[in-house]
């Protein structure tokens, strides 16, 4: 059976690095790989500023696409769409599925079978502030509801976003392609006097590292706090000013966005890494550390209690003392415990998770 041609649309792939971008950079080049070797292709619509990273072996489809704000994008997604499938159709090279990630869904022609990746459920929760935020609460689940129904597949990265889909929205024919840590190679640990308890992501709301600073608060002790990721909206400030409240400004320092090679450096300067989510996925910091032998804390949701698989300390999200007591529990972990949660880590490869979604792809 040849391989399906498959159209991904980009339009939100200019964002800074993320849990997104990353699954992206990984698996597309990968996936194109597998189809263009069994006689299909993967392309990639780019959002109005390209893609900011290199997508070897894929073909990248230049556009004036805005990616954001939603709507707008949503609107602007739908027509791009459509002219480029009839375009390929002109040109005899028809696409079979258009793939997309991102919320609002684009409508596409009537007759064009749809892919669909859901990272998490953000847009069911309101974690931010503001009107924008408030009205994914009331129109969120039928907006995500309408890209489910629609989709001839559906794919997610855990088994805990796959069961709350089935809850939530009774949907049975989803894919858990799940995400990998060997994007990059580990340093030998060396974490100095001042090594920091680190975490690594985005600095906005679902995120919650409010209970970091509470934490730090409650237990004068622990180390200081780097938070390392590019900050959404105002949320730097917001904990700025808390931190100032709390008294614990001088222990928190914000590193701002940062590329692979000091990711390794991160990991292997850090004290111990902290994971507070309030709301994941999957959390490929959690699995990157978990590879680099770092002590790891981390919330007990859901999608991070699998990820670990029981590696890990894990702490309520909303207890700013049970997250400083599973710090220092993460502190005392012993070598056969970090050996163990390095090996849980390598269970997860890119590779392979190409190979499900390419067969996947397949089989829609």
């Amino acid at each position: 059976m040849t391989a399906p041609r498959v159209l991904v649309s980009g339009a939100v792939l200019d964002q800074p690095m993320g849990g997104v971008r990353r699954h992206n950079q990984e698996l597309l080049p990968r996936v194109a790989r597998i189809l263009a070797g069994d006689g299909g292709a993967l392309d990639v619509l780019a959002p109005r500023g390209g893609i900011p990273f290199p997508l070897p072996d894929v073909r990248v489809i230049p556009s004036n696409l805005p990616s954001g704000p939603p709507l707008l994008r949503a609107l602007a997604e739908s027509r791009a769409i459509a002219s480029e499938l009839e375009r390929a159709r002109e040109e005899g090279r028809a696409y079979d599925l258009v793939h997309s990630a991102h919320l609002p869904a684009p409508r596409l022609p009537r007759g064009v079978a749809r892919t669909v990746t859901v990272h998490d459920l953000r847009w069911t929760e309101v974690l931010n502030r503001g009107p924008a935020h408030v009205a994914r609460k009331w129109f969120g689940p039928a907006i995500l509801g309408r890209a489910l129904t629609e989709a001839r597949v559906v794919f997610t990265v855990s088994e805990a976003v796959k069961e709350e889909l089935a809850q939530r929205f009774r949907v049975t024919r989803v894919h858990v392609i799940g995400n990998a840590a060997d994007h990059f190679e580990p340093l030998p640990r060396d974490p100095g006097r001042e090594a920091p308890l680190l975490h690594v992501g985005h600095v906005e709301p679902r995120k919650n590292l409010e209970l970091v600073l509470r934490a730090l608060a409650a237990d004068p002790e622990l180390p200081p706090a780097l938070f390392a990721g590019g900050a959404k909206g105002d949320e730097r400030e917001r904990l700025e000013r808390i931190a100032a409240e709390l008294g614990v400004l001088d222990r928190v320092r914000f590193g701002g966005p940062f590329d692979d090679a000091r990711l390794a450096e991160l990991y292997a300067e850090a004290a111990c890494a902290v994971l507070p989510s309030r709301l994941e996925g999957f959390g490929i910091p959690l699995l990157e550390a978990m590879r680099a032998r770092v002590p790891i804390a981390a919330s007990s949701i859901a999608a991070l209690a699998e990820v670990s698989g029981g590696c890990v300390p894990h702490f309520d999200p909303e207890d700013p003392a049970a997250c400083a007591r599973a710090v220092r529990a993460a502190l005392e972990m012993s070598e056969d415990e970090l050996d163990r949660a390095a090996s849980r880590a390598a269970e997860f490869t890119w590779d392979a998770s190409a190979e499900k979604f390419a067969a996947a792809l397949a089989g829609a």
